[in-house]
């Protein structure tokens, strides 16, 4: 049997009006396509209204979506800055204390420059260190208090030579080898440093107790004028030592001074500056003796009593 001519695509007429449908939204979807394509390029414009319509209406979504990434990001950084917190805490406290005691060595140099200017009318160099070298031990384990360093006699450190810290002064060489040499810590109980107050001409001495503190004595005794908080620093009497170098903060005053804490900690120090001797002639004179001195006077004056005995 021949083929008939109608090209159905099958017997259901639904599914041919479906098909027929779709044709029909197709071509109206393109038409209605190119038409507001057209429009666009025409007149760009045209659909700003509806634009800005369909803008405000999703815009509370999208903000609740902006808002919850910015409160997550937050909370993260919140988060990592909490763990964070004491390693900060810590490293900005070190700075803090640091800062103060550069200003306060400052505010004395700037005193000791004055004073000097004055009565010298002179201008001081800054010192330059002989050797730098690492704390490499300690005797914890002993009632004295010594350190030693890495440097000695072929690095051209010398006996008496003062040893400091960036935070402040350590001590003094006390011996020395050729490539180390031992230092006589501030706490130690033979220690004494001449030093004064940063804001003014207090002076007093600073002795070890072996504890880990100084015991501030005041050379001129009467009313204390000494508070907690008051820096001193190194006066430059006595030879070893330049002025103006931080030594002591008072913590606890007494009846003849107070008592001070190092402020260069040798348990917290790595590296130290070995200086030279301040004023050697006056460093040299404070170590005579003045019992070696009569003991040679009375043998010079036995040795002349002899011939006149003899005759």
């Amino acid at each position: 049997m021949a083929p008939t001519g109608q090209r159905r695509s099958g017997y259901s007429r639904r599914a041919q009006l479906s098909q027929f449908t779709g044709y029909i939204v197709a071509g109206v979807g393109a038409i209605v396509g190119a038409v507001l394509l057209a429009l666009s390029i025409w007149q760009p414009t045209l659909f700003s209204a509806p634009r800005g319509a369909a803008n405000d209406a999703v815009a509370p979504a999208t903000r609740a979506v902006a808002t919850g990434r910015t409160e997550s990001k937050g909370l993260i950084a919140s988060l990592r800055g909490y763990f964070r917190a004491g390693s900060q805490n810590a490293r900005l406290k070190r700075e803090a204390e640091l800062a103060r005691i550069r200003l306060k060595e400052a505010e004395a140099v700037a005193q000791e420059n004055v004073r000097l200017k004055k009565l010298l009318g002179l201008r001081d160099a800054e010192t330059r260190p002989v050797a730098v070298s690492r704390l490499v031990g300690s005797t914890a384990a002993s009632t004295r208090r010594f350190a030693y360093v890495g440097v000695g006699r072929n690095q051209g450190v010398g006996v008496g030579m003062p040893v400091r810290s960036p935070r402040g002064v350590v001590g003094r060489v006390l011996e020395v080898g050729a490539d180390n040499a031992r230092v006589l810590l501030l706490t130690d109980n033979e220690s004494v440093l001449p030093v004064r107050r940063s804001k003014d001409e207090v002076v007093a001495f600073a002795e070890g107790r072996g504890d880990g503190l100084l015991r501030i004595r005041l050379i001129n005794l009467g009313v204390n004028p000494l508070e907690p908080g008051d820096v001193f620093v190194t006066s430059g009497a006595g030879g070893y030592y330049p002025p103006g170098i931080a030594v002591a903060i008072v913590t606890e005053i007494t009846d003849d001074g107070a008592l001070g804490r190092l402020i260069s900690d040798p348990a917290a120090t790595d590296f130290v500056a070995i200086l030279p001797i301040f004023e050697p002639d006056a460093a040299i004179g404070a170590e005579t003796p003045i019992e070696q001195t009569l003991g040679g006077e009375a043998a010079t004056g036995e040795g002349q009593d002899e011939p006149e005995q003899g005759e």
